[in-house]
């Protein structure tokens, strides 16, 4: 069988990433088609890699700035010759899933959200401070990437989802149903210590708006508790400037420390509205609970009571609030780990493999 795989940009690290990572696992011999490869940015391991580029490689600043160039990408990706491949996977968050494929081809689309600039425009540009002028040339051409979008989208043959939150917004957007098959969390990397926990609470995050932060920081500067913060972004000046004395910003740690982080902390602080969300997971599999904003993929992760409490409106106060009344002897680490093992790569990879083979048979019966 042959296997190709389409990711939207390789030149910056995050969950997209990390589920690349997994579906190359599964499918080793699979090249990589995207838009563009910075390999300065990107893992050592990924020059090992068959990737190959769109005609935007060669464009100069594309990958310092691959924003500005936001028309271009459904050109990209529909110029692929995608001809001759049993299976294409598109691991999507922006434009990837506008690639053309044959009729004897099958397009599984592992979706981590319908486009968030095209279909949720107002609140991504709040959440990115996007300038007046942006503002409106975007107004201007958002409209057809809508129009393209969902076209794009009646090409996929199948959709996967990674939360019931995506799920719901493929549902409302492309009008398209999909199975849900959770990202994957590296629960062999992440153990329990085995140890009480100290005294502090974690958060690890990239230090931008959308994170929402800045809840937390206000929530701990009130409370006086002591909050560690591991991640960098063009917020931690702000935040830093806003947070007292017992918040203590990391910066980027090893990834021995931050094992070492989430296994030592008293809970994980996870303020955000996101897609699904594996940083909580990761704490989980250390045996560490969660304290998480009641969205997102948090519902899906979460189990309240057992693994961690939700906070149900986005505010320092409601933080505070549920972070008062937090005792870490009411959960039990062996829950948390049990849960986390729930979304391991194992379960990823049989879960991806048992769907892939199904709508294969299909596919191939039609």
């Amino acid at each position: 069988m042959r296997v190709a795989i389409v990711h939207d940009w390789l030149n910056q690290v995050g969950g997209a990433e990390h589920v690349l990572e997994a579906l190359k696992g599964l499918f080793p011999d699979a090249p990589i088609y995207t838009s563009i490869y910075d390999p300065d940015r990107m893992p050592a391991n990924y020059q090992a890699w068959d990737i190959r580029t769109s005609f935007m490689q060669r464009l100069p600043g594309v990958s310092q700035h691959h924003q500005w160039f936001l028309m271009l990408y459904p050109f990209a990706f529909e110029a692929f010759d995608l001809s001759g491949y049993d299976l294409v996977i598109s691991n999507k968050s922006a434009f990837c899933h506008g690639v053309v494929t044959p009729p004897e081809t099958l397009h599984i689309s592992y979706c981590l959200t319908p486009t968030r600039f095209v279909w949720m425009y107002e609140a991504y540009r709040q959440r990115e401070h996007i300038g007046q002028l942006s503002n409106a040339v975007l107004r201007v051409v958002i409209p057809w990437l809508r129009l393209w979008d969902r076209a794009a989208a009646d090409r996929v043959d199948r959709f996967v989802a990674i939360s019931r939150a995506i799920q719901q917004r493929i549902r409302k957007y492309y009008r398209r149903e999909s199975e849900i098959i959770y990202p994957p969390v590296d629960t062999d990397r992440f153990r329990p210590l085995g140890q009480p926990p100290g005294e502090y609470f974690l958060v690890v995050s990239r230090l931008i708006p959308y994170k929402r932060i800045d809840i937390a920081v206000d929530a701990f500067t009130r409370l006086g508790l002591p909050l560690w913060i591991v991640g960098d972004g063009r917020d931690r000046a702000a935040l830093e400037k806003r947070a007292g004395d017992n918040v203590r910003f990391l910066g980027r740690v090893s990834d021995a420390e931050l094992v070492s982080l989430l296994q030592g902390c008293r809970a994980f602080i996870f303020p955000g509205l996101e897609d699904f969300g594996i940083a909580p997971l990761e704490a989980m599999a250390c045996g560490r609970p969660v304290i998480a904003y009641a969205g997102g993929g948090a519902l899906d992760t979460v189990v309240e009571g057992k693994t961690g409490l939700f906070f149900r409106e986005q505010t320092p106060e409601a933080l505070a609030e549920v972070v008062q009344r937090f005792a870490p002897t009411d959960f039990n680490p062996a829950e948390c780990r049990a849960q986390a093992e729930r979304f391991s790569q194992a379960a990823f990879r049989e879960r991806l493999r048992t769907f892939v083979e199904s709508q294969l048979a299909q596919h191939r019966s039609m």
